[in-house]
């Protein structure tokens, strides 16, 4: 989404935080992106250095729109205190433990600032202004390096206790298999997110297979969309794990939709009649028929569009 703006308009500035990239815009009311800019996140430089940035590059976003912030939504990788706007022990930003976004861009711009991880920063975008628009209990399912995802029941992000993020991507699907780095064996990232795709591919496949030490997820959904029987054997191996985790998740909570989104979902015309024809055998003690499973809508503006929408969440209520 994109477009330009009045000069004065209020809208709601945006930051994603990532391991590699730190994006921030400026989101107007409808969902739009009226500017945008990302610098590298240098998490090596310390979190002050990195919030300078982002504060000289929303400064500049809201110039050149011609805007003014009613207040920042951020979503940011990995465990965050949505609460207390304190970042926890991220992987991917080395000594930012305890560091405080959410102060530190209230202080500079007078403004209310909001945290979420970034599941649930999408899962709020796809809730405000994509695929899971006019839906009360939504899961939004991301499907890519790892496995994550957002829920939204009764129209609010659920939170469980002490605040905690729900960490979908490690419920056990088969306790016989892969070991995860989480301590768990079979769960669902280690069975069927993008680089566990490829490793059992790369494991089972025939030795003489084209370029087989070199296989990615991507790679190996192209050759099946071209007819490479093996290929589309492994395909189909991954959607029904697919398949099996999105079930669980509808015997459990009944949404009226589960998006899926993430670079696994580049490839949903393969995965998506595996994972409905599953849905379809496993849950049969829950009225399944009725709940929708749609690719995600926002593209690839969406960790910014959900950044925003974590703001008019927690500020507004304005969601639908």
């Amino acid at each position: 989404m994109s477009g330009s703006a009045a000069p004065g308009k209020v809208v709601t500035g945006a930051v994603d935080i990532g391991g590699t990239k730190i994006a921030v815009g400026a989101i107007d009311a409808s969902g739009r992106v009226l500017g945008r800019a990302e610098t590298p996140t240098a998490a090596e430089e310390g979190f002050d250095s990195a919030m300078g940035r982002v504060g000289d590059l929303l400064d500049s976003v809201r110039a050149n729109a011609g805007v003014e912030l009613r207040g920042i939504g951020i979503g940011c990788t990995g465990p965050v205190d949505p609460l207390s706007g304190e970042i926890g022990q991220v992987e991917f930003l080395p000594g930012w433990q305890g560091a405080n976004p959410v102060a530190t861009l209230a202080s500079r711009f007078g403004v209310e600032v909001a945290m979420e991880n970034d599941a649930d920063a999408a899962v709020l975008g796809e809730l405000q202004w994509g695929a899971g628009r006019g839906r009360r209990n939504l899961i939004c399912v991301t499907i890519g390096t790892g496995i994550g995802g957002g829920i939204v029941l009764n129209g609010a992000l659920y939170r469980g206790v002490g605040g905690a993020h729900p960490e979908i991507g490690h419920h056990v699907i088969d306790d016989s298999g892969p070991l995860c780095y989480c301590g768990a064996r079979g769960c669902w990232e280690v069975l069927a997110s993008g680089p566990a795709i490829a490793a059992h591919a790369r494991a089972n496949l025939p030795t003489d297979y084209p370029q087989r030490d070199t296989l990615t997820a991507a790679a190996l959904c192209a050759r099946a969309r071209r007819g490479d029987a093996q290929a589309r054997s492994e395909v189909e191996r991954a959607g029904r794990y697919l398949g099996i985790g999105i079930a669980n998740l509808i015997s459990l909570y009944t949404p009226d939709a589960i998006v899926l989104s993430g670079s696994v979902m580049d490839s949903a015309d393969l995965f998506m009649p595996v994972i409905r024809a599953v849905v379809r055998s496993n849950c049969t003690q829950v009225p399944a028929n009725l709940v929708e499973i749609d690719v995600a809508a926002l593209g690839s503006e969406a960790p910014l569009i959900g950044a925003a929408a974590v703001w008019r969440h927690r500020y507004t209520g304005d969601l639908q």
